[in-house]
């Protein structure tokens, strides 16, 4: 089958590239959960169990600023369907979210925050404070991954790359990355990308070239 390309212009290339990093801030959802008879009594269960935990925070050196204002619901609970469903009580859930800079103390405050009535720690998030410079490092490299594979293809079919007529910045978790990422074989990578301990900020790029 032949195929027809209606309207000549030039090439077209996706670059992509990532850049790995120690993470050096940490953030964490923990949430207190208590059931009880009554509203009220869920309501004041939870607020000790949110009072504990403040407490637990600031012993560790967690300033306030570090966490969010807690979200407060309440609700039936029930267990089991249709006439035998029975009627367990008032639950009243609080979640925080804090945000931890000095990574040596992350174990010890998830086990005192568990000891002082946490009950679910529902996400734990590692981070980079310095993400903006390391994703423009990762886009520039995808800049220069793009325009090898340009010229790669250019040099295999006896023509020389013209300008850069077109440039679109691509979402690497996007659906557009996915068309293209098995063709991302410039993207540089390496042990340290599944290896616990590291960040992956990643970069990817589309690019347009005229050919001379």
């Amino acid at each position: 089958m032949q195929m027809k390309i209606d309207s000549p212009w030039g090439i077209s290339v996706y670059g992509a590239a990532s850049v790995n990093a120690t993470p050096d801030l940490v953030r964490l959802r923990i949430a207190v959960d208590r059931i009880e008879q009554t509203a009220g009594g869920a309501f004041g269960s939870a607020r000790e169990g949110v009072a504990a935990l403040r407490r637990t925070f600031r012993e560790h050196g967690v300033p306030d600023t570090a966490v969010s204002s807690s979200q407060l619901g309440l609700r039936t609970e029930w267990e089991g369907y249709n006439a035998s469903r029975k009627f367990l009580g008032y639950r009243c859930q609080a979640d925080f979210s804090v945000t931890l800079t000095e990574m040596d103390t992350l174990e010890p405050l998830l086990v005192a925050a568990v000891e002082a009535g946490a009950n679910r720690v529902d996400r734990v998030d590692f981070d980079v404070r310095d993400k903006p410079e390391l994703r423009a490092r990762a886009r520039t490299e995808a800049v220069a991954a793009a325009r090898r594979k340009a010229e790669l293809y250019a040099e295999a079919a006896g023509v020389t790359l013209g300008a850069v007529l077109h440039i679109e910045d691509v979402d690497p978790e996007g659906p557009l990355a996915s068309r293209y990422r098995s063709h991302a074989v410039d993207a540089p990578s390496g042990e340290g990308d599944l290896s616990p301990g590291q960040v992956t900020v990643q970069g990817a790029v589309l690019l347009g070239f005229a050919l001379r």
